[in-house]
């Protein structure tokens, strides 16, 4: 298996390098087999190559069975036209990984604003409200016609909503078989109508699964009041970022959120956080959100190539990661505890190889 590593900027070197002490131990423990390289990203290929994000890089990530992508500043990246590409965009639409999935569940030990959460945000990757995401060759689909007046279009399209809501119905005969479709159809009736309509054409094919529908307003509502309620959420792009970011400070902050960008051919792990510039090269950075997305990296390369030592290190990882952060010695700052970004990452493969987390 390739593994190709993008650390990014901010805190991304240093959340990239525990997660890939993790990796490393991981691929002996369990003989993946894993060959893992770098290529740069963000500011630091901005300085070499002129550009955050190089086309060689977006193809050398399509030829990769899958990717590590660190945290990147796009805030602060100089405008397209000198350099500034979203890598994560850049990456989303070049690869054409339209699934993003993003977990949240509270933890045992661990602190969290709700007393029980369980689900999954399958969001809609690839249009939408988002700019960069409607036009062809990434050309933005905002629009000043005058300079007091700004336009903005959200493209939906049935191929791609039914590709999400694939993606959200296939997870849920892994889980409890619920899946809410989350919108504002009573206001956006074509472009969130035509959502919910391939939503329900899809879940069709999926009889087991009961399904319902959600004004995006009210879920947030639902979510602080009751969040074990839901299981499965398919939602668009931007309600979608929106609602997992909700959900990951419920269930104890967006150091713990997970996630997955997947397509049909490639899958890309992503923590859901930024980069926190603020705190960058202090080691204290909660590297939770990016080793887990690793997890859910290694359970889609297992499904897809078969590969069950994957699938056994992805839970190894997991019950490691949960053992650690129970205690707060291994904790980093932002959960209470004491520990570092570095410190951690040693505390979790000291788990591992110690086979206590296997046990666990």
């Amino acid at each position: 298996m390739d593994i190709i590593i993008l650390e990014g900027d901010g805190i991304g070197p240093e959340i990239v390098a525990a997660t890939r002490l993790c990796l490393d131990a991981l691929n002996k423990r369990h003989e993946l087999g894993a060959v893992i390289r770098d290529e740069d990203i963000g500011f630091k290929s901005l300085k070499v190559r002129g550009t955050t994000l190089a086309d060689e890089v977006v193809e050398e990530a399509r030829k990769a069975d899958g990717i590590i992508l660190g945290p990147v500043s796009t805030a602060d990246y100089p405008p397209r036209d000198k350099g500034g590409i979203n890598p994560s965009a850049g990456l989303r639409l070049g690869l054409d990984l339209y699934a993003n999935m993003r977990p949240s569940y509270v933890r045992p030990g661990v602190p969290s604003l709700v007393p029980a959460m369980d689900l999954l945000i399958a969001r809609e990757n690839t249009e939408g409200f988002y700019a960069d995401r409607n036009m062809v060759g990434g050309t933005s689909s905002e629009l000043m016609p005058t300079p007091d007046v700004a336009l903005a279009m959200r493209k939906i399209t049935r191929h791609n909503s039914e590709r999400i809501a694939r993606a959200g119905f296939q997870a849920a005969m892994t889980r409890r078989k619920k899946v809410t479709i989350v919108h504002k159809g009573n206001v956006m009736k074509k472009t969130d109508g035509l959502f919910i309509e391939a939503c329900r054409d899809v879940g069709k094919d999926f009889p087991e699964v009961a399904v319902n529908d959600v004004i995006v307003d009210a879920m947030t509502s639902h979510l602080v009041r009751d969040a074990s309620r839901y299981d499965v959420i398919v939602t668009t792009n931007m309600f979608g970022d929106i609602l997992s970011n909700l959900a990951s400070e419920l269930a104890g902050g967006l150091g713990l959120a997970e996630s997955l960008n997947h397509g049909d051919h490639n899958g890309m792990a992503q923590a859901s956080h930024g980069s926190a510039p603020d705190i960058a090269g202090r080691n204290i950075a909660n590297p939770t959100s990016l080793i887990l997305s690793m997890a859910m990296l290694l359970d889609w390369l297992a499904t897809r190539h078969g590969r069950q030592n994957y699938r056994e290190a992805a839970d190894e990882l997991r019950a490691a990661v949960q053992l650690r952060l129970a205690d707060p010695a291994s904790r980093t700052p932002d959960l209470g505890g004491t520990g570092s970004t570095e410190s951690f990452a040693r505390d979790v493969v000291e788990t591992i190889q110690s086979g206590r987390a296997k046990a666990a």
